[in-house]
């Protein structure tokens, strides 16, 4: 077998990649702005962006006051978002839009910072700062551009940060729940009825509700027993109410049955809601 083709692409290769890696120290080492940033852009575009990031690094400070400086910082902000630090591109982006207001390309700059904050928002199960700050961003964003071409892509965005919101609320309220801390688990999922009118999680938070309740009043001193069972009545109807249907309506009216019970035993009259 005739291995010399192999052999002549194999020689081929290393010489690309070390005639690639003398061009690109040619290019570190120029002089001329205009060339170090026409490469800079060609690296960037062809999506080598570890490249073309310590070129953008040294032309920030070359470029100051020519009319370079603008191209030179949108596309340092767009390198870091494609290297996936969202963090700096989200800062160099929102320094963008305020150091180059009347930019063409201000609107980009204003969506792509707050779409580094989205990038930058964790599961539901964490700490939500980053999905508020994104959040705000967008709005920012939405505020500034109401006619703007990426509206839509914004608001969809808002609307998945939202739920995720949503989501964190009610997580919150049910592990109270599990954990036993049925006041502050009452106190949640009243906050999270209220914030989230027309949330998926609404049938079976209205659930949780007659459940902790329940063994809130269970747990409570007696002097505060008669209150708390007659919540857990009134939350059990307003459960039923809105869902007459549900799953769950079995389990919660075990609760009210039980909370009558109780609260006969605690009044001289037999009118019980």
């Amino acid at each position: 077998m005739n291995n010399r083709p192999i052999a002549l692409l194999a020689v081929f290769a290393v010489w690309l990649t070390l005639f690639s890696c003398s061009e690109y120290s040619k290019i570190l080492k120029e002089k001329d702005i205009n060339k170090k940033y026409e490469a800079a852009v060609g690296y960037f575009e062809s999506g080598e962006c570890y490249k073309a990031l310590p070129l953008f690094e040294e032309l920030l400070g070359l470029s100051r006051g020519t009319q370079l400086a603008e191209g030179v910082y949108y596309y340092y902000a767009k390198t870091e978002y494609c290297i996936e630090d969202y963090f700096l591109a989200n800062y160099y982006f929102k320094s963008f839009t305020r150091t180059f207001s009347n930019s063409a390309r201000a609107e980009e700059c204003q969506f792509l910072a707050a779409l580094c904050s989205y990038r930058l928002s964790p599961s539901y199960s964490l700490d939500q700062v980053d999905t508020r700050s994104a959040i705000d961003e967008f709005q920012l964003f939405l505020d500034k551009y109401p006619n703007s071409a990426l509206r839509d892509s914004a608001n969809r965005m808002v609307g998945r940060l939202r739920f995720k919101l949503e989501e964190k609320a009610f997580e919150v309220a049910k592990q109270y729940n599990t954990t036993r801390k049925f006041k502050a688990a009452v106190q949640s999922l009243n906050q999270f009825l209220e914030d989230y009118p027309g949330s998926i999680f609404r049938e079976e938070a209205y659930h949780l509700m007659v459940r902790s309740n329940f063994e809130f009043a269970e747990g409570s001193v007696e002097a505060r027993k008669l209150e708390r069972y007659r919540a857990t009545v009134e939350s059990y109807l307003t459960f039923a109410s809105l869902y007459p249907n549900s799953p769950l309506l079995n389990d919660a009216e075990s609760y009210y049955i039980r909370s009558r019970r109780q609260i006969e035993k605690r009044t001289s009259t037999t009118e019980v809601p």
